[in-house]
């Protein structure tokens, strides 16, 4: 059983559109969604213990240790291989975060991912990849998507997924510097919940040239600063938001044309943005660890 797992990327997600089409008795939207990895994500380092205790021995702002996303995770996987000799077994997690909170990446649902990912191979619990999207749905909705391990046509709350070609591309992200509590825009009057259901056979290709993100409207009611940064970057293409917000995107074909934004951002843009950006990525960069 190997000891450790260092550098493993938790890669963040773009919405290319987002449509809320229902809503369901217990609450829950009913969405349709394509989902995109991007190359920017967290970085993950596993080191198992053999004392049983699970541990974050990283501080991460704003987050207490027993409710980060991670330590659920592990905890998670730990009590559903119970029978399979983990009494001993434990681990220390340390998290290189890059990703914003309340940026609509997918940021600690994709840390959940792989820390469910990287636990199940250093553990030896020996859960198939549906198995553990399973387990990972308990902890958020977007969660399976990272275990699914690639681009995908998203229904339900998000877990009921198909396979997608999206475009080889490059993104320029901003985050606008406002962090979006998902309840706030989901609870919102103003939203639209009944975008009418689009099929995936409806474009052959997904990009950010079908559809709509729902959420936008309000996310840029609530919250300006989503607004001027969609303002500003679409002076370059579709920008649009991903989720439930802050951050904004837009797509260029060629990684030039993302350079010469960013160098722009720094003339006219708001002080206040941080900007970057991302390839396309088509799987995730763990998929391997489940395809035994």
């Amino acid at each position: 059983m190997a000891s450790s797992l260092n550098n493993c990327p938790a890669p963040a997600k773009l919405n290319l559109f987002l449509h809320v089409t229902g809503r369901r008795a217990d609450g829950y939207h009913l969405l349709q969604t394509v989902f995109q990895l991007i190359d920017r994500g967290d970085l993950l380092h596993f080191d198992v213990r053999e004392d049983g205790i699970i541990r974050r021995v990283t501080e991460v702002e704003g987050v207490p240790e027993d409710s980060d996303l991670i330590v659920r995770a592990a905890k998670l996987l730990k009590t559903a291989a119970a029978n399979r000799s983990m009494e001993r077994l434990g681990v220390d997690i340390r998290i290189e975060k890059q990703l914003p909170m309340g940026g609509g990446l997918g940021g600690g649902s994709s840390d959940a991912a792989t820390t469910l990912i990287a636990l199940n191979h250093l553990w030896q619990t020996g859960l198939a990849r549906q198995e553990l999207m399973k387990l990972g749905l308990q902890l958020g909705a977007d969660v399976p998507f990272f275990i699914f391990g690639q681009n995908a046509f998203a229904e339900g709350v998000g877990e009921a997924l198909v396979p997608v070609a999206t475009p080889d591309c490059w993104y320029v992200v901003i985050e606008p510097g406002v962090s979006v509590p998902t309840a706030a825009i989901f609870s919102d009057p103003d939203l639209t919940r009944d975008t009418k259901p689009v099929r995936i056979s409806d474009f052959p290709e997904a990009s950010t040239g079908f559809g709509k993100n729902d959420l936008q409207v309000v996310a840029t009611k609530l919250f300006p600063p989503i607004a001027e940064a969609i303002k500003w970057l679409r002076q370059y293409g579709d920008a649009r938001m991903t989720g439930s917000g802050a951050c904004v995107f837009c797509a260029f074909s060629q990684e030039q044309q993302a350079d010469e934004v960013l160098e722009e951002v720094h003339k006219t843009g708001s002080a206040q943005w941080k900007v970057w950006k991302a390839k396309s990525i088509e799987r995730h960069p763990l998929s391997y660890l489940l395809e035994s």
